[in-house]
């Protein structure tokens, strides 16, 4: 009978303590991609010195969980990543010790016990200002004019079923609209999570398509992170 190689620490037991971090990246930082983040976040964990938990197996890992990555270009101060380290600390200390580590435009925010399941994440909430070859007001109006629309159709590519179109009208919430002198201001809630998530960005590059308005300059915020029921994931 062959014998199967097993894990040099099939056997070992090392206590875990699981910790949800909340973060901001931002500035210079939202145009690093979600990978070279991943092993940035890694890279300061090990300077902090933090005592973190390594994943069982042929291949040990800093344990490090994404729930919901954030699309590249996008800012946001509510971001979620869950730890677990080997000892218990106090909050303000693994915030303090990770905080100094971080490169520049990333900022741990708050520490704190996990309270919900990835899973439950449904919604996220994005504050979206732009400029455009159109004045404030009248791309507000041409935005309303967008969501009158019957269907916003875009095209979904996939493996399986190559490029169909796609309506993410019934997808989109508009929290709300506005302007200001300058810019015009749009509130989203769009879904998010393991069923289906819609990209801020795609939403209004349908937008600036379908109503030919010329973009100059776009900020796209993620301000929120939420349950079904719109309560704040934590």
């Amino acid at each position: 009978m062959a014998k199967y190689l097993e894990p040099k620490n099939v056997n070992l037991v090392v206590q875990r303590y699981e910790y949800r971090l909340v973060y901001g990246k931002f500035g210079r930082a939202k145009y690093i991609s979600h990978l070279d983040f991943m092993r940035a976040m890694q890279r300061s964990i090990k300077r902090a010195g933090l005592p973190v938990w390594y994943t069982q197996g042929f291949n040990p890992h800093v344990y490090i969980m994404f729930p919901l990555a954030l699309p590249l270009g996008t800012d946001s101060r509510t971001e979620i990543m869950d730890i677990a380290l080997t000892e218990e600390l106090p909050f303000d200390e693994i915030k303090e010790r990770l905080d100094a580590q971080l490169p520049y435009d990333m900022e741990i925010i708050s520490v704190g016990k996990p309270v919900h399941k990835h899973t439950e994440i449904k919604w996220a909430e994005y504050e979206i200002r732009f400029t455009s070859d159109k004045t404030p007001s009248q791309a507000k109006m041409l935005f309303e004019n967008f969501m009158g629309r019957e269907t916003i159709e875009i095209e979904k590519r996939s493996k399986k079923k190559g490029v169909n179109m796609v309506d993410i009208k019934p997808h989109i919430n508009v929290i709300s609209s506005d302007n200001t002198d300058r810019e015009t201001v749009v509130t989203l809630k769009l879904p998010a999570g393991n069923d289906f998530n819609l990209n801020a960005n795609v939403v209004m590059d349908a937008y600036f398509e379908l109503e030919n308005v010329k973009c100059d300059e776009i900020c796209i915020e993620r301000t929120k992170i939420m349950l079904a029921n719109g309560e704040k994931f934590t």
